[in-house]
């Protein structure tokens, strides 16, 4: 489980400044919006298992249904057909929010990014096109921890396509076999490998938010 969230308060015993102050705070907005990123993902797991049960339940009462059709049992009352649906659409607009949510995070670590690709052009700038000489952290150049983020970035948008993918198919998925399939797939999160997750902890090595 990750850490409680690094705060700006938290940074100012750290004597940087500049550049490296800015990379600094990029990196602990990294870390927080993973955890937030996090949260949500659990979140979205229990509502997309809801969702699978609903489904489950219904296709387990429609075939039951049609083992008796003909026997003269009743069918299932036109209320509880209704409330069954309300249901399940009632937990979609849930994981539709989650997803929401996710995409604003999405945005906030967009802007992340651009921070940090805009202290790799001023170097660049400053520099030339090899950039500073002396690492401002460790080892990490600043080309390093803009790829670093870069990396970072591509992961979780991909991850964030998936995620819509899995909520448009979700409820119409007929096989408890594919909808266990799409359950893992938002549980365990394929584009964002413990390798991507390990970058993120790099990261945090190396601008001093972790100790080495």
């Amino acid at each position: 489980m990750e850490g409680p969230q690094m705060r700006s308060a938290n940074r100012k015993l750290c004597a940087v400044t500049g550049s490296a102050r800015k990379i600094k705070d990029n990196a602990a907005d990294w870390h927080n919006l993973k955890v937030r990123w996090d949260k949500l993902n659990d979140e979205g797991f229990q509502i997309a298992g809801n969702i699978i049960n609903l489904k489950l339940n219904r296709s387990q009462s429609e075939l039951h249904q049609q083992w008796v059709d003909e026997a003269p049992a009743p069918q299932s009352a036109p209320w509880q057909q209704a409330a069954g649906t309300a249901d399940l659409l009632n937990e979609c607009s849930k994981l539709h929010h989650i997803l929401e949510k996710m995409a604003i995070i999405m945005v906030k670590m967009q802007r992340v990014m651009a921070s940090q690709r805009g202290i790799l052009d001023l170097e660049e700038f400053q520099f030339g096109r090899g950039g500073r000489k002396v690492p401002l952290f460790h080892s990490w150049n600043t080309k390093q921890l803009d790829e670093a983020s870069q990396i970072l970035f591509d992961a979780f948008s991909k991850e964030l396509q998936l995620k819509h993918s899995i909520l448009q198919e979700l409820a119409h998925t007929a096989t408890s076999d594919l909808c266990m399939v799409y359950l893992s797939c938002w549980l365990h999160e394929p584009f964002i490998p413990p390798q991507t997750r390990l970058i993120l902890e790099a990261l945090l090595l190396e601008t001093g938010h972790r100790p080495i």
